[in-house]
């Protein structure tokens, strides 16, 4: 009998999979280190004038004669003359512009006076709705936009850590996750744990496995009185670092846990995406139906009312000529009226395609894709996030 037969005798046991696991990483680590040679870390490229006139908000001829005029400084120059910036010096010319613009205000976006931390959960009891991918997109418009974004991943998975260029079984192994912020022992303030990014103007807070651990402390700790709370702590934590930004976008888990819990508990808004199916739609209504009377034990268990400055819920993987989809998303709006962004967020090839190469479609080369397909990706993208910036605008007073 040959190895391979003696090996099918004897099963496949959790040695097995534990070794699956190390070589996956190990091959993943490999191939992470190739793609963003040299430095081995994600860097984010430069914008063309075209995107930066867009993020700002001004015409490229204006931005061109502020060149010439010198108001704006000099940056990179391709050979035939094509400006190209980077995120930090876009964020000079917004600088200037709230300075010197006819409508300061419109360049400074992010909070003022008494404005409260506008603190986002993208939620969904069901994979697959483009949870993590929506997260990390508008994490990067509003950043691109001016805003001081924080993103949280508390999915054990650390899918959205990895999209950030960290290897999370292999550099948080022994802690340094939003995991260490939200224990019961030994816990430690949450700005320790906070990571610079490649992307200006954006952290955050990467998850590891040792996060699902939470789900069965929480459990221990509610049976023994534990104090605070699994639906105050996230809350707390976040007090320490509320000035240092505008926005927090958190990446919850799909499923109803105690972690969910622990985000919607503090949180200002929530994003519900889904996928425009029966069976999607079947599914968000239960976890609806779950959150809503969770919820109301959470209430009685901290003495105060859960409240949300708004609830959208965002169509995502639409495909407009999908006959079945539209007309799913035409029944979700009627039933939800408002509350379903007018925008949805397109299924894109363009999308995908970076994701492949764990990239964002403000990441990627345009080169490296079909323009036409990259621009519908771009203005879905846009569309969405611009409409959720308007929500959040409009939580703070104004427009």
């Amino acid at each position: 009998m040959d190895d391979r037969n003696a090996e099918m005798m004897q099963g496949i046991g959790s040695a097995d999979i534990g070794a699956f696991a190390d070589n996956l990483a190990e091959s993943l680590d490999r191939q992470m280190k190739i793609a963003f040679e040299p430095e081995e870390r994600k860097s984010l490229r430069r914008f063309s004038s075209t995107e930066v006139a867009s993020v700002l908000r001004v015409s490229t001829s204006n931005l061109r004669n502020r060149h010439k005029d010198g108001s704006f400084p000099e940056v990179h120059t391709d050979n035939r003359g094509h400006r190209f910036y980077s995120a930090e010096e876009v964020d000079i010319l917004r600088d200037i512009l709230g300075r010197t613009g006819k409508n300061a205000d419109a360049y400074r976006p992010g909070r003022r006076g008494d404005d409260r931390l506008q603190v986002i959960s993208v939620v969904n009891f069901k994979g697959g709705s483009s949870k993590t991918t929506a997260t990390i997109h508008l994490a990067q418009r509003f950043a691109l936009r001016g805003y001081r974004v924080l993103v949280l991943d508390l999915d054990p998975q650390a899918s959205l850590t990895t999209f950030f260029g960290f290897r999370p079984e292999l550099e948080f192994a022994d802690g340094g996750t939003i995991y260490d912020a939200l224990r019961y022992e030994d816990q430690i303030p949450l700005s320790e744990v906070i990571q610079k990014t490649y992307f200006h103007k954006l952290d955050m807070v990467p998850a590891g496995l040792m996060l699902s651990e939470y789900e069965t402390e929480t459990a221990n700790a509610l049976a023994r009185r534990a104090q605070p709370i699994f639906a105050e702590r996230l809350a707390l934590a976040l007090e320490e670092v509320d000035a240092d930004y505008d926005i927090v976008l958190i990446d919850c888990p799909p499923q109803l846990g105690f972690l969910t819990l622990t985000a919607l508990s503090a949180s200002t808004g929530l994003l519900v995406t889904v996928v425009p199916g029966m069976l999607d739609i079947a599914s968000m209504s239960q976890f609806l139906k779950l959150a809503s009377e969770t919820i109301k034990a959470v209430e009685e268990a901290i003495g105060r009312r859960v409240t949300w400055d708004f609830v959208k819920f965002l169509v995502t993987r639409y495909e407009p000529s999908d006959g079945p989809q539209t007309q799913m998303a035409g029944y979700l709006r009627s039933i939800l009226a408002g509350q379903v962004m007018t925008e949805p967020m397109l299924k894109s090839t363009a999308i995908s395609d970076a994701g492949m190469t764990q990239q964002t479609i403000y990441e990627v080369d345009p080169n490296q894709l079909i323009r036409k397909t990259l621009d519908r990706a771009l203005t879905s993208i846009n569309s969405v996030a611009d409409e959720l910036e308007q929500t959040i605008q409009m939580a703070w007073g104004r427009r």
